[in-house]
């Protein structure tokens, strides 16, 4: 055991100098670190979140926060979206339309999904783009570098 200041430094049970302590500190923090970083919304490519669901009249809402960080203003954006029950059967494919979504901005978007609760749902992917326009013209931008993310317990594939 080598003292600092007087006094043995013990990480994980076992006593080491301050530098070896450091560096252990770091190593095992890097894949939380990285995880976070995964998740930033300044990343490039266009991120879409499942934030939450709500029974409305009806019908499931779900409701998406997206980021676009592709560089480029994205004029329109439509992603084909399957919904899966809770024993994974297919139930409902939609189209889900994003509309606009400013390069460098989050965007709140909801959808209405009629004739379910939200508690038959197990998971949704998106399961392609239909449509995407940037600069006028048909893009890539929204599939290339796609990032998803579910908040809630409902998973979010693609």
């Amino acid at each position: 055991m080598q003292p600092i200041m007087g006094r043995p430094v013990l990480l994980i049970g076992i006593a080491m100098p301050l530098i070896p302590r450091l560096l252990a500190i770091a190593l095992l923090a890097a894949p939380v670190f990285a995880q976070a970083q995964s998740a930033d919304p300044s990343q490039s490519g266009l991120s879409l979140e499942l934030n939450a669901v709500q029974n409305v009249e009806g019908a499931c809402r779900f409701t998406f926060v997206a980021n676009n960080g592709t560089g480029a203003a994205i004029d329109r954006a439509v992603f084909e979206t399957v919904i899966f029950d809770a024993t994974g059967g297919v139930v409902r494919l939609s189209l889900f339309d994003f509309r606009e979504l400013p390069e460098g901005r989050p965007r709140v978007r909801q959808f209405d999904v009629p004739g379910m609760t939200c508690e038959t749902i197990g998971q949704t992917l998106i399961n392609g783009t239909n449509t995407c326009i940037s600069n006028g013209a048909e893009s890539d931008i929204c599939s290339d570098g796609l990032m998803l993310n579910s908040r809630i317990t409902i998973k979010l594939l693609g």
